[in-house]
């Protein structure tokens, strides 16, 4: 028997998460992959999301939007319909087969768009009219429109009736995001928010659109069904916070009292393709120990890096990305202490159905004996 049979490994120990009994804490992190033709989810994605289910594992949906203006990328999926209801069903069903905890990133990309992909051809939404620079694709983001006060409330509004549907699909649960840069992101940091009215300026203000979708969301479908993503400390899309510590430690606090599920928190030095150096930035400690239920870290962990975060305490559950697109069967990888496919950039945000999607191969594995 190989040694570390006989060891603890701190990623593959089990984890209760509410009402979800994890049988390990390696999460599949959601991953924007561009295949669900005209917003709507594929087959093809029943066999992504089954190939890295496991029984007890907790894996998360790509970002799929709450409504038609909340779209911004090429083929991302969509549940504010009765189409991507009834499409997303079979794929849920599929990870269910495996045993896997299944929730789906709902998200509203706001100025983070084009005209192209507003109804109607109108101008992305947004706190501010402030746009964008550079745009995707060689295509400027066409400057965003400030929300009005009754908009934003229609907007929760959306988040309420796509986790309702997300439910309806079979999903476990959802995920609220607010991370990125994204719409609910453009409303926290006070580098993007120039509001005047009750939706900006001071920290609890600009924070009060998140928390009432969290609200609306938790009211909907129950807290223990709900979880969110924030990224504080990050800079992606332009949305920068002058005091990341205040913004994310207020936020852990009010999200605790609404008692989600989760919350799940990009590290601050993951930047990109830069991987975080040691165990856990103890920047995130303040969010960790405020947040009472499971707290979820993100960016840039590898195997040693992770069992380091679950053994120190700094994180329940460790979410992987690239890592676990390439191995699908990432718990066994790590499990055995196998050797890792290389994931392949070039193929992340293609369209094809079957290429960088559903073609990594699997571990090759005898018995251990």
């Amino acid at each position: 028997m190989a040694a570390e049979d006989t060891d603890v490994i701190p990623l593959l120990t089990p984890h209760k998460m509410g009402e979800f009994t994890l049988s390990h804490r390696i999460v599949l992190a959601p991953l924007t992959r561009d295949r669900s033709y005209n917003n709507v989810p594929q087959p093809h994605a029943a066999l992504y999301y089954s190939q890295r289910a496991t029984k007890g594992g907790l894996l998360i949906t790509e970002a799929t939007g709450v409504s038609d203006t909340a779209q911004g990328y090429p083929d991302t999926p969509g549940i504010w319909t009765k189409e991507h209801v009834e499409a997303w069903k079979p794929i849920v069903d599929a990870v269910h087969q495996k045993g896997g905890v299944f929730f789906v990133q709902l998200w509203h990309v706001g100025r983070v768009s084009t005209y192209d992909y507003q109804p109607g051809g109108e101008a992305p939404l947004s706190s501010t009219d402030k746009g964008l620079t550079p745009g995707l694709y060689g295509v400027d983001w066409s400057p965003p429109r400030k929300l009005t006060t009754d908009e934003i409330r229609g907007i929760v509004n959306d988040f309420r009736a796509a986790a309702r549907n997300a439910i309806e699909a079979g999903f476990d649960g959802v995920e609220i995001h607010g991370a990125n840069g994204y719409l609910l992101e453009q409303f926290m940091k006070d580098q993007v928010n120039d509001r005047t009215d009750e939706y900006g300026g001071s920290l609890e203000k600009r924070c009060r659109f998140a928390l009432e979708v969290a609200a609306a969301v938790s009211d909907e479908i129950g807290s223990h069904r709900v979880g969110m993503r924030l990224s504080p400390y990050t800079d992606f899309n332009e949305a920068v916070d002058s005091d990341p510590d205040g913004l994310g430690l207020y936020m852990a606090n009010a999200l605790s009292k609404l008692d989600l599920v989760y919350l799940h928190v990009i590290e601050p030095r993951a930047v990109g393709s830069t991987e975080i150096e040691g165990c856990a930035e103890d920047q995130l400690l303040p969010m960790r120990k405020a947040f009472g239920n499971t707290f979820i870290a993100a960016g840039g962990f590898d195997r040693a890096k992770g069992n380091c975060a679950v053994d120190d305490e700094a994180a329940d559950l460790v979410a992987y990305g690239r890592l676990f697109l390439a191995n699908p069967d990432l718990p066994e990888r790590y499990r055995l202490d196998a050797p890792l496919n290389k994931y392949d950039r070039n193929t992340f945000y293609t369209s094809h159905p079957v290429i960088g999607y559903t073609d990594y191969p699997f571990l090759q594995q005898a018995s251990i004996v």
